[in-house]
């Protein structure tokens, strides 16, 4: 029996486990990529293990998403993340050398290699046939120390794809198409392989699209196989040397698979305020728009830049709204300025920002109170703007170049012929912005500025484990509601005193208040808790709160993951409707839990303010167990090493 793609990527690094859907496996990694906005934990926690060298083929520091410098505090970081590179062997992208996922694919990313990122869209690597997964930034650094990664074994999804897109439809209609149909928790616990004949169709800046928003999927990762197109890019790159052809054998097996027709989409957007509200254009044709903003690590290649200045050469931004462009790397801005395109953005009124993440992450550019903004991004959560009441569409940067012109959603269609805009034969090579490791090590000093607080951490599990209940939340919150980003948060992710302060206040202000009086206690969450970005941060801050347990209905698979290697156990509702039950202030208490961690023995919590029991259920792997109770990772990796 044949094997899918994914498959023999997976067996080609296992370390241990089986590859039975569900199991644990652990996974060799041979690339690994942080971003400035979880590096500089990620390397505090490295640096912890006292290693001299990072011990991965690859590894690379990107400074992408803390560009704003209003102080000293992003700087700082970027100069200590500039000299830990140095000295633990990353190559490191400066500030203006695009965003993480863009310049990796093009500079860095090779086919059936395996890519561990402390950012959720790593699996944008995935257009290029590499199996890229996300994680939080303890992962990341573990896996840089030459450990295995550890995830459970996932379910494979076969995307048979057939057709080819029409004019005016694009790769980013094909994931929010898949989105619609599966909503944001459709692809937990699995990985999306595309095949079919219309998968030749696509490009890899297409593919990469696709798989970049697979992680709003909730999927583990997505990936296209190495064919003639990856050659073609990889050779446009100067590094035909990294291709080699990989697909699924013809009789591969697939747990599920979904078919889609290329040429039956249309152009569709996502509705505030989640990814998978999606419509056809054309039911939202004539709401006014207030700002547009294109770019981020979904749609900000050259090729999108190049077909947006396109459809505004001529033109004037329409005296409504707003537009911005983010370019996603310094080669793509090199190449629409040597092309012309730049010039045309601009002379229609766009405004140029930064290659970087900017306006997707809230680092600048907050839309207008009750804005309508409608965004080639890939997520549109409340806020997440730095804008609250602000109204998050996206659509792709066709949709939203249009909309630029006609002040208002618009089914691109309606305007005739669409550009026809083609991948280059060759890209601009220019690698003068990525700082390739110290030869001398020894001579290279750690910058640490004054913002850079020490790791913190907490002692083995408490048993018996009690806590009031903090908060209660609703279905699908994501770490943004957790941890949020933004211009005036990002400056602290270094300073967990600090960014504690800010833990759930966009669903309660009073929490961090109230954690620190009640000497910390649980959280009860709905279903697929915590989804979203990978950012550590959502975990590590509620640990340092006291937060002893977190009560869902399921939770997202990177947060999880983040829950256990700060100490926090993640429990699930063996009934889902002893979630209603519950009341925030309720004391809950849960007895023997070591010794039924340790028996793989059922969990009963008792509600102490209620007077009644109801039991949970806690999946953990034997590793897992063992690192719940030495109260997270770092703990269990010294106590291993001692």
């Amino acid at each position: 029996m044949g094997e899918s793609l994914t498959y023999k990527i997976i067996r080609e690094h296992l370390v241990s486990g089986e590859m039975i859907p569900g199991q644990e496996i652990g996974l060799r990694i041979d690339q690994t990529l942080t971003q400035d906005a979880t590096g500089t934990m990620a390397y505090l926690q490295f640096e912890t293990l006292g290693l001299e060298r990072v011990r991965t083929e690859r590894s690379v520091s990107y400074v992408d998403h803390n560009m704003l410098q209003t102080d000293f505090r992003n700087a700082d970081d970027h100069r200590y993340l500039q000299s830990v590179a140095a000295k633990y062997g990353l190559y490191f992208s400066r500030p203006g050398n695009g965003i993480c996922h863009q310049v990796h694919l093009e500079r860095f990313g090779v086919p059936g290699k395996t890519l561990l990122g402390s950012d959720s869209h790593t699996p944008t690597a995935g257009g290029l046939g590499m199996l890229a997964i996300g994680a939080g930034g303890l992962d990341v650094a573990v896996a840089m120390a030459g450990a295995p990664f550890y995830v459970p074994m996932p379910q494979v999804v076969l995307v048979w794809l057939t057709g080819e897109l029409q004019p005016w439809v694009s790769a980013k209609d094909v994931i929010l198409e898949l989105l619609r149909r599966l909503s944001v928790k459709g692809g937990v616990g699995k990985v999306f392989e595309y095949g079919g004949p219309g998968v030749a169709s696509l490009s890899v800046p297409q593919r990469a699209t696709i798989t970049n928003m697979g992680a709003e999927l909730g999927a583990t990762s997505s990936l296209f196989p190495s064919d003639e197109n990856t050659r073609r890019f990889l050779a446009a790159q100067g590094r035909e040397a990294d291709w080699r052809p990989l697909s699924a054998d013809p009789d591969a097996t697939y747990d599920e698979v979904i078919e889609l027709d290329l040429s039956a989409l249309e152009p569709l957007i996502a509705q505030p305020h989640s990814p998978d509200n999606v419509v056809p254009v054309r039911e939202l044709a004539g709401l006014p728009v207030d700002q547009v903003c294109i770019g981020s690590c979904t749609n900000s290649s050259v090729v999108d830049l190049e077909t947006v200045a396109a459809i505004l050469r001529g033109k004037t931004v329409h005296p409504r709204l707003s537009l911005t462009i983010s370019p996603g790397s310094k080669q793509a801005l090199t190449m629409i300025g040597q092309s012309g395109a730049l010039a045309s953005l601009v002379a229609a009124g766009a405004r140029i920002l930064e290659a970087a993440c900017g306006p997707c992450i809230g680092m600048g550019q907050a839309p207008a109170s009750g804005a309508v903004s409608l965004r080639s991004f890939n997520r549109n959560f409340e806020g997440r703007s730095g804008t609250a009441d602000a109204k998050l569409y996206l659509a792709s940067a066709e949709v939203c170049a249009v909309a630029a012109i006609r002040g208002e959603i618009t089914d691109p269609r309606e305007l005739g012929k669409a550009p026809q805009v083609h991948m280059p034969s060759h890209f601009v090579i220019n690698d003068n912005m990525i700082l390739p490791p110290a030869e001398d090590p020894s001579k290279v000093e750690i910058i640490r500025g004054p913002n850079i607080k020490p790791l913190p951490t907490r002692g083995p599990l408490e048993d018996p484990l009690e806590g009031e209940v903090l908060l209660i939340t609703e279905d699908n919150v994501t770490t943004d509601h957790i941890m949020p980003a933004g211009a005036q948060i990002l400056p602290l992710r270094s300073n967990i005193p600090a960014l504690s302060e800010y833990a759930f206040t966009r669903i309660d202000p009073t929490f961090p208040k109230r954690a620190r009086e009640a000497g910390g206690g649980l959280i009860v969450g709905g279903e697929n808790y915590g989804q979203g970005s990978s950012r550590e941060h959502a975990a590590l801050v509620p640990m340092y709160l006291g937060i002893k347990a977190v009560l869902a209905k399921s939770f997202a698979r990177i947060h999880r993951a983040n829950l256990i290697n700060f100490g926090i156990l993640p429990l699930v509702f063996a009934d889902p409707a002893d979630y209603g039950r519950l009341r925030q202030g309720d004391r809950l208490r849960l007895e023997g839990v070591r010794q039924a961690l340790e028996g793989g023995q059922p969990l009963t919590v008792r509600n102490l303010t209620q007077g009644y029991s109801f039991p949970v259920r806690y999946d953990l792997s034997p590793r897992q167990v063992q690192i719940i109770l030495a109260g997270g990772l770092l703990n269990y990796i010294k106590g291993q090493a001692s």
